[in-house]
């Protein structure tokens, strides 16, 4: 008898629900898993600010540790978190089907985003969210929120926040769906590269069965990672940047690039992954993106 898989998650109740698909996507192919919750320093340290901490990849760090230890067979991710670059000695092998990517607006008297009181202070702590909700209300205050979803709709619930912005695809899969007001669309907020896609991770040389794999998740992945790689170490935690890709008859990427006072946004289509990517970071950088991330 074969050993269980040792599926790799967080410890959080969002990671625990990802984690549990996969198995159940699996065990459908045959395979028996094991759930091992491994505590990331993201969920040490639930308050601080993902820059102060060392940004997203905080949460990827340990699970890959555990894999290259033996200590676990693969790693499940919301691929959102894990960076553009990956090490050599791993690979992303397997992705579903995408939810929801884009932004949820989630406020506690059902107030729109728009009609909210100048000056507000809204939840969110993404750069490219923080960035993007500038040019739609200058006049509102945005402030860091951390914790975990619930912890987060909590804070909003309580009044701490007048409203807060958070993927929905984390909500729905939390049956959460009720706490949301709104949606904003994929042009007026630009979901970060990889929203909504759940991603399996594993020593490079371990496959995993290819069925449970959906192929417009891997090319939307596959474009919207491409995109960033091509900037290489001129992003980090702090860079406001999105990538979406829509896959469809031809594929099309919108993005979005800013700062403090400037923001790029491009979309291009093409019906080849490479030749859309391609396409996109010539625009960037038509545009100024790497002038842009210099500064």
């Amino acid at each position: 008898m074969s050993r269980a898989l040792r599926i790799g998650t967080r410890g959080s109740k969002l990671a625990l629900w990802q984690a549990n698909e996969v198995a159940r996507r699996l065990h459908a192919t045959g395979c028996e898993t094991e759930i091992v919750p491994i505590r990331t320093s993201g969920d040490k340290r639930p308050e601080a600010s993902l820059a102060s901490i060392g940004g997203k990849g905080v949460f990827v760090k340990e699970l890959e540790e555990a894999l290259a230890a033996g200590t676990i067979d693969l790693a499940v991710h919301s691929l959102k978190d894990v960076p553009s670059m990956v090490p050599d000695s791993f690979v992303l092998a397997a992705f579903l089907e995408r939810g929801d990517p884009r932004d949820a607006w989630v406020q506690r008297d059902r107030i729109s985003f728009h009609d909210m009181p100048a000056g507000s202070m809204i939840g969110t702590s993404a750069p490219r969210r923080r960035a993007q909700l500038r040019l739609l209300r200058p006049d509102l205050r945005l402030e860091e929120i951390r914790g975990n979803v619930d912890t987060r709709v909590a804070k909003v619930r309580s009044g701490v926040y007048a409203g807060a912005v958070l993927a929905a695809a984390g909500l729905e899969r939390l049956g959460l769906q009720s706490e949301v007001t709104s949606y904003f669309s994929l042009d007026e907020m630009i979901p970060a590269a990889g929203q909504g896609i759940i991603v399996m991770e594993t020593l490079d040389g371990q496959s995993l069965p290819r069925t449970i794999n959906n192929g417009d998740a891997e090319m939307a992945a596959r474009c919207e990672r491409g995109v960033l790689q091509k900037f290489g170490t001129l992003l980090d935690c702090y860079s406001a940047v999105a990538v979406h890709a829509t896959i469809g008859s031809s594929i099309t990427i919108r993005a979005f690039f800013g700062d403090g006072d400037r923001a790029i946004r491009v979309r291009r289509r093409a019906a080849q992954v490479d030749a859309v990517i391609h396409a996109t970071y010539e625009a960037l950088v038509a545009e100024g993106a790497r002038e842009l991330l210099e500064r």
